[in-house]
């Protein structure tokens, strides 16, 4: 147990230095079009679930990798937590922004870290209590068509809110 919680304070601390660098990387690649399928290419909701998606899928990979003999569990787990995080993301910013009519960076960044310490607290939760497992592929086909989204929305998103660069206040 004492591996487990190790590792996801080591996520969470990778997650957000990794997602907040990643918030840049596309400029500081010259505009990147490989860049670009996993950083944030504009300002959108959506291009912002990136930041979240892509480090913790990558360190997801890495747990799963490291820990799946010890806990059968932590696939789905892991999978489910990606996805709540990610999608945490625009269910905070619409329903703040809906609320005061406006968009704060200072909220913008809470809904980024509580969407990251969501992904992970359930994560944990959820790999101790093995309840998830009967989902694993389920989930992991959802993760699956979430990056596959991601990959062609960015250079090609439909005509969506979610899509939408937010108008400054």
């Amino acid at each position: 147990m004492k591996q487990l919680k190790t590792d996801t304070i080591i996520g969470i601390l990778f997650v957000i230095i990794t997602g907040t660098l990643s918030h840049f990387f596309y400029d500081w690649s010259g505009n990147s079009r490989i860049a670009g399928f996993v950083t944030p290419v504009n300002e959108s909701v959506w291009e912002h679930m990136k930041l979240l998606f892509f480090p913790m899928l990558l360190y997801a990979l890495f747990m799963i990798f490291r820990l799946r003999e010890e806990y059968p569990c932590i696939a789905s787990s892991l999978f489910f937590g990606l996805l709540a995080g990610t999608f945490l993301i625009p269910a905070l910013y619409y329903a703040y922004t809906a609320i005061l009519g406006k968009d704060l960076l200072f909220l913008d960044i809470g809904t980024f870290l509580l969407g990251i310490l969501a992904a992970f607290r359930l994560s944990y939760g959820f790999t101790v209590s093995c309840r998830l497992k009967p989902f694993t592929r389920l989930l992991g086909a959802i993760v699956f068509l979430l990056l596959v989204c991601f990959l062609l929305f960015t250079y090609n998103p439909p005509s969506s809110r979610i899509f939408e660069i937010p108008s400054p206040s």
